[in-house]
């Protein structure tokens, strides 16, 4: 909104400078500023607000290392989405569909996150919300985002082919797969950061980096000229991406400020559904998607020892009679944490190792 009243500010009194706001750089700047500055703002409000009431029971199979997080407020995510959708309406042109898919996608997941918070943190259920209905909420908004791409003329450039990362000239056409790999890839990253919320910190910044890193790619994809040289799909929009994806890599930072070790507040899965979904709604519209498991890597690694550890067991209990583990705990973070590394260094260290995967993201501009 404040995009369009300084550009029509800009046309009737033509004040000299006032032309920057058609610049998707100065936007974007702008988009990462106000949402830092809310967030930091808004944060002891937000933590003075929760603490009467929303505090997040611990689960008993946690390690013991987080029974002193017993007092810790969560649905912190609520911090997050604001920042971001108060600042992305503010300087991105907010009629673009980029724009308001990954607003829809944070804001409904946020909403589905939001539910099992309150069931779990209020209501005092055990679990929150069940499975189930997380599962439905997740594949309803891959099927809108999926079908909504599909047959608006906007998305004619997405369709349903994308670039292989690392290959030049390989393109790979999912067809009828299309769909059912969009309500895929928001199920799964959505689920990958709620998995990865497990340490003060850890989801935040590693979720910052991953969005820093595809704000980077919709850069290039925005711009023809950087789109044909790196032979990647230009995206008309891509320029208002960066602007909503700067704005959630700098409410990550802002939240970091009180979600860093130790935490005075969590975001929950208020925050984590929505910032996965985001994730993932920004990588299929940019049509980075294939390139999620190395940008991405710490989600993904995070998610298969879960995977790993649940199958393993199974399968020993069958075999053996009696289930066996790979790791001393899943997701991979507890495992480290029960071999006893200090919380702090588990989380910079994953840090570290994203910052690994996105310059290997990087790289795969330049392999093409």
């Amino acid at each position: 909104m404040l995009y369009y009243l300084l550009r029509y500010i800009n046309e009737v009194f033509d004040p000299p400078g006032l032309g920057v706001v058609e610049y998707i750089t100065f936007r974007a700047s702008a988009a990462a500023i106000t949402s830092l500055l809310l967030s930091i703002f808004l944060g002891p409000k937000l933590i003075r607000f929760l603490k009467k009431k929303y505090v997040e029971p611990i689960k008993e199979e946690a390690p013991p290392e987080h029974r002193n997080k017993r007092d810790l407020p969560t649905m912190g995510g609520i911090l997050i989405i604001f920042s971001v959708l108060v600042s992305g309406l503010l300087w991105a042109k907010f009629t673009d569909p980029y724009v308001w898919l990954i607003l829809l996608g944070m804001f409904w997941m946020g909403v589905i996150g939001f539910i099992d918070d309150y069931r779990k943190v209020v209501l005092r259920i055990k679990g929150g919300l069940a499975a189930r209905y997380k599962l439905i909420g997740q594949v309803t908004l891959g099927l809108f985002i999926g079908f909504y791409t599909w047959f608006d003329p906007a998305f004619s450039v997405l369709l349903s082919q994308t670039t292989v990362p690392f290959f030049k000239d390989l393109t790979i056409d999912y067809g009828i797969f299309y769909i059912p790999l969009v309500v895929f890839i928001i199920t799964a990253v959505s689920n990958a950061v709620n998995l990865t919320d497990g340490l003060d910190g850890l989801a935040s910044g590693v979720s910052g980096i991953v969005v820093f890193a595809l704000a980077g790619f919709a850069y290039l994809a925005g711009n023809m000229v950087y789109a044909e040289y790196l032979n990647i799909p230009f995206i008309a929009g891509g320029g208002e991406i960066v602007i909503v994806s700067m704005a959630i890599v700098m409410a990550c930072v802002g939240f970091l400020w009180f979600n860093s070790n130790p935490a005075e507040i969590i975001m929950g899965d208020t925050g984590s559904l929505a910032l996965g979904s985001a994730i993932a709604v920004i990588a299929l519209l940019i049509k980075q998607e294939l390139l999620l498991p190395i940008l991405a890597g710490t989600f993904f690694l995070e998610t298969v020892s879960v995977s790993l550890q649940v199958l393993w067991f199974k399968f020993t209990r069958w075999r053996y009679g009696e289930g066996r583990r790979i790791f001393l705990m899943a997701p991979l973070h507890h495992h480290f944490q029960l071999k006893g590394w200090a919380e702090q260094k588990i989380v910079i260290r994953f840090w570290i190792v994203t910052l690994l995967f996105f310059l290997t993201s990087l790289m795969t501009l330049k392999l093409r």
